[in-house]
């Protein structure tokens, strides 16, 4: 019996590399020996405990408590047959393993029963509601955890927009894809009271790789184990885009950190690494030749804006945007929502009217458009600068989104345009000169005139030699 067990328990320890395996004993002893449960034969490994209390003191600031207790009763679920019951309060050191090569290596097969225990402390199936407050805690750790190790690559607290609802608005889009064994998706006032078994959990998880990844950004990072390894996947290591372009110009941007997450998920794998911003109507006024000029040939750009209601939304631009009264683009653009919810709308195959922008013409629409068509766009911004329009009724034929705004005919309150992925090279030197650096007597002037700082603000950002990341 001990045998097939401690086989089990080496099964589990191979799966980590000898680094690995040894950074997760130095996390180990130093819980355990924290908890004062060694016991006097000064003995073996496998005698040593973790309790709660000694947990809560080792992750106090970087995980919330409420996450912590979850965490634990993850681990007190991993159950090591034969063992006596006495220990069922503290952590043995093959069940801080297994649930670190179930949580951290695992399928969803390994992953749901300790999911399970970590949603409910009682065995059974789990209502909706517990769900979700076990997955807005799980978001909201990430945010906590990843602010407080520094880790949010150029994206702070202070220079989005509050996270609380964007914890709330990631968690009902997660949970929009629990599936009964039926097929149908309860919501609403439904949702939270119906009873979700093991099977419907573990297919969820599954199919929902967020849940996955952010546990795994919860251990790495809350209990600092296996956080700088090789072993991580590029969907942790570009969980959060490096931020450029923010710093020091005091603004807050329309996205919050959850909102960000989710939106970059969903981008070509090759540009989730970085965003540049390069227009904000708060920085470089609200003009539509502004627009165009910050964002023409600087390659795919995520457009976000927010209309006098407080709705925010906007698209993923897959090529760079060009003025001409042709549309642009291909299958890989989208149009997202992130305030009330959040929400991708991919194409629906009916048209190619992926993106447009136009200026100047005497008989086309000029303004910049998402999805539709002419005078029916599923995000459109007018060249008179400041009105705008999403029309789906019932949804946009390109992207099969709804209406994004608060009213079909919307005015624009504030609107951001970034670069993702990497600038391509043309880009680079464009925008860099201005008159200040060819004409050295207009520099002086301006300084005899007490006017240097305001232009030297309204120059184009050169990028950040800093490494935000």
């Amino acid at each position: 019996m001990g045998n097939a067990e401690s086989n089990a328990y080496r099964n589990h320890l191979s799966r980590f590399l000898p680094e690995e395996q040894s950074d997760i004993d130095g996390v180990f002893d130093t819980l355990s020996g924290s908890s004062g449960s060694a016991g006097a034969k000064n003995g073996k490994a496998t005698k040593k405990t973790v309790t709660l209390a000694a947990l809560q003191a080792y992750v106090q600031e970087p995980l919330p408590e409420r996450m912590t207790v979850r965490l634990y009763d993850g681990m007190k679920s991993i159950d090591l047959t034969g063992k006596s019951s006495g220990l069922s309060e503290q952590i043995a050191k093959e069940q801080f393993v297994i649930f670190m090569s179930n949580l951290l290596k695992g399928n969803a097969d390994e992953k749901v029963t300790i999911i399970m225990r970590m949603i409910s402390k009682t065995e059974g199936p789990v209502k909706g509601k517990q769900i979700q407050e076990f997955t807005e805690d799980l978001i909201m750790s990430v945010v906590h955890v990843l602010s407080y190790r520094k880790e949010l690559r150029g994206w702070n607290l202070e220079n989005t927009r509050d996270s609380a609802s964007g914890v709330k608005a990631l968690a009902s889009q997660l949970l929009s894809e629990l599936k009964l064994a039926d097929g149908t998706k309860p919501v609403g006032p439904e949702l939270m009271e119906t009873n979700f078994d093991q099977s419907v959990i573990e297919d969820w998880v599954y199919r929902v790789p967020q849940i996955s990844v952010f546990l795994s950004v919860v251990i790495r990072q809350g209990l600092h184990v296996l956080h700088s390894l090789p072993d991580q996947t590029k969907d942790i290591l570009n969980l959060v885009p490096g931020c450029k372009g923010m710093k020091g110009r005091g603004l807050v941007s329309l996205f919050d950190i959850p909102s960000i997450i989710y939106i970059n998920s969903h981008l070509p794998a090759e540009l989730q690494h970085k965003w540049q911003l390069l227009f904000s109507s708060r920085l470089h006024g609200e003009s539509f030749s502004q627009l165009c000029g910050h964002i023409v040939n600087k390659g795919p750009c995520i457009v976000i804006l927010k209309d006098l209601d407080g709705y925010i939304f906007g698209g993923f631009a897959s090529q760079s945007w060009e003025v001409k009264p042709q549309f642009q683009g291909d299958n890989r653009c989208f149009l997202f929502s992130v305030f009330p919810s959040l929400a991708v709308y991919t194409y629906t195959g009916y048209n190619d009217h992926y993106m447009y922008l136009n200026h100047g013409q005497q008989t086309m629409p000029n303004g910049l458009g998402m999805g539709g068509q002419h005078g029916y766009f599923g995000l459109w911004i007018d060249s008179d600068y400041g009105k705008g329009h999403s029309k789906a009724k019932p949804r946009c034929t390109t992207y099969n989104s709804p209406q994004l705004s608060a009213k079909e005919d919307f005015t624009l309150d504030a609107m951001e345009v970034w670069a993702v992925g990497d600038l391509p090279e043309s880009a680079g030197t464009k925008g860099k000169k201005s008159i200040l650096d060819v004409d050295p007597e207009a520099q002086a002037l301006l300084e005899m005139t007490g006017k240097s700082r305001q232009s030297e603000g309204l120059r184009e950002p050169i990028e950040e030699d800093d490494d935000d990341n």
